[in-house]
């Protein structure tokens, strides 16, 4: 029997299973770049705005760090390239190691993996299969990117080089994955190792972008970034990304054969003799478990607190005499000055960031109940209700801590280039006004789980509309009706506007009573 025998029945046994997370990943990367690209041609339609926007962000250090280089920014292509930029790259490859993760790590650790070897499955069918299915998702992405920009007139070389990029930096954080999913036992820890190699990739990215860009050769995304798809179409740096995802694969699947199964070649360091007193208390079990996750998102939201900040202060130079731009900016203020109604949207923006991770963390619910892990708990005298309360809590109050930490980078770098130290209570304060949304989000959430446990995903939608409304509903023009569905919209957008109680109130009603509903179905339904 050969190492790889049973890898396309695993592999198609993989999609059949993951059929609608695959499609949901596979869509909304496409939707992102969709959606960036008709913006930008709605935001831009002369070369005239062309040439101002790349006068305003060619020499602006918080744009190049946060988008990218900035090549061809007077052709839209160029200007698509940019505003999609490292956040695009950076979630494909998020895609990739999470899938990775899922489809071998979490399966060895949860057992079944175990019961699958038992039959006629060579050793690295398992790992095989999950290769071929994600860099399939990486391939299909690009190809849909690719035939996407094009159908919108954009140059067909530089469309499907964008489009190739993608594929690569997908393809290269799989390699990632795969390497560190041998590293350690636990499939979380794994893809923490990953996402810290992704947050290095970044900031190294950053780093050499601000300056002569040679350190941007040593970051991943920095790496598939110099192809400079609509701006002479490089595609040999495309090719040294492929020779390090084979040796990433290689190296992987070396050390797959070098541990034994169940167990990574780290070993996990012991614990303390005792535990703390908190863990014997739903609430300190749920904080222990998430506590990693809050710390993550608010440094995350901190840092594109940062680059909003940094240039609030001259988003006139980057707007120029374009009309359409400053009227989707100031359509948040009402009247307000230019400055604050570009603060509120993004601290819009970083809301609807905020409600992700507020969801990821009440997702959090599920999870252990599929993992077969609260049935041990409720044989205690922890009840349903207590249980389900602690990671709520964790939710509810995590995400105020993100907001706020969101805030407070808006606020420090907007005071830095102001000398106007009391932007930073002011800005904490607005972020703050947007928890109520991000409370009814985690309140669909929770109704989802309580009553509906299958359909839970389906939280993530509130999270969808609320960051299509939020970036693109101005510009799209999208009707009353469909802006209405984001709770989002509903928050007064300080400082831009006055801040008024009544919309609140009812916010963190309606985010109670989805709560409230979550609690009663979770008593009255089985478990699992």
């Amino acid at each position: 029997m050969s190492s790889l025998t049973g890898t396309w029945a695993l592999a198609r046994f993989a999609v059949r299973r993951d059929r609608v997370r695959i499609a949901v990943w596979i869509l909304s990367i496409v939707v992102l770049v969709v959606i960036t690209a008709a913006s930008v041609k709605g935001l831009y339609p002369t070369q005239h705005d062309l040439d101002v926007a790349a006068a305003a962000s060619i020499d602006n250090p918080a744009a190049l760090a946060f988008n990218g280089p900035a090549y061809g920014l007077d052709t839209v292509g160029g200007q698509v390239a940019f505003q999609v930029g490292a956040f695009g790259l950076t979630v494909v490859a998020l895609m990739s190691l999470l899938m990775v993760g899922r489809l071998t790590r979490s399966e060895e650790e949860s057992g079944r993996l175990e019961l699958v070897n038992s039959m006629a499955v060579g050793r690295h069918a398992a790992l095989a299969a999950a290769l071929v299915v994600v860099s399939a998702m990486n391939v299909v992405v690009g190809v849909l990117v690719g035939a996407s920009l094009v159908a919108m007139d954009l140059p067909v070389g530089g469309s499907i080089l964008f489009g190739l990029s993608f594929t690569m930096i997908g393809l290269m954080f799989i390699g990632v994955e795969t390497v560190t999913t041998q590293v350690t036992e636990s499939s979380r820890t794994a893809s923490g190792l990953a996402g810290a190699v992704l947050g290095v990739s970044y900031a190294v990215r950053a780093i050499g972008d601000v300056g002569n860009g040679a350190l941007s050769w040593l970051s991943p995304i920095g790496l598939v970034q110099k192809a400079r798809p609509y701006a002479g179409d490089v595609w040999w740096p495309l090719g040294i990304a492929l020779v390090l995802t084979v040796g990433l694969a290689l190296l992987g699947a070396y050390l797959r054969s070098h541990r034994d199964f169940g167990s990574g070649l780290v070993q996990p360091r012991p614990g303390r003799a005792t535990a703390s007193p908190l863990l014997g208390r739903p609430l300190g079990l749920a904080v222990r478990l998430q506590r990693a996750t809050v710390w993550w998102w608010a440094f995350a939201v901190l840092l594109t607190g940062v680059a909003y900040g940094s240039i609030a202060n001259s988003i006139e130079d980057f707007i120029g005499d374009n009309q359409a731009v400053a009227d989707m900016v100031a359509a948040a203020g009402g009247g307000a000055s230019l400055v604050d109604s570009y603060l509120a949207t993004s601290l819009l923006i970083l809301a609807v960031i905020a409600g992700g991770a507020a969801v990821q963390m009440a997702l959090r619910l599920h999870s252990e109940e599929t993992a077969g892990r609260v049935e041990p708990l409720l044989a205690t005298p922890v009840s349903r209700t207590g249980w389900m309360s602690s990671h709520l809590a964790v939710a509810l109050g995590g995400s105020a801590l993100i907001m706020m930490a969101g805030g407070f980078g808006t606020g420090a770098t907007y005071a830095f280039v102001t000398g106007d130290a009391g932007q930073i209570p002011r800005l904490i304060g607005a972020a703050l006004v947007h928890v109520p949304a991000i409370w009814v989000v985690v309140g669909i959430a929770c109704a989802l789980f309580g009553a509906a446990p299958r359909w839970a995903v389906l939280a993530w939608v509130g999270v969808a509309v609320g960051l299509v409304v939020a970036m693109f509903g101005a510009l799209l023009d999208l009707p009353g009706l469909v802006m209405d569905l984001s709770p989002f919209q509903h928050t007064p957008q300080v400082p831009a506007q006055d801040l008024t109680a009544l919309p609140l109130i009812v916010l963190l009603a309606v985010g109670a009573s989805l709560v409230a509903v979550g609690l009663a179905g979770f008593r009255r339904r089985d478990i699992g």
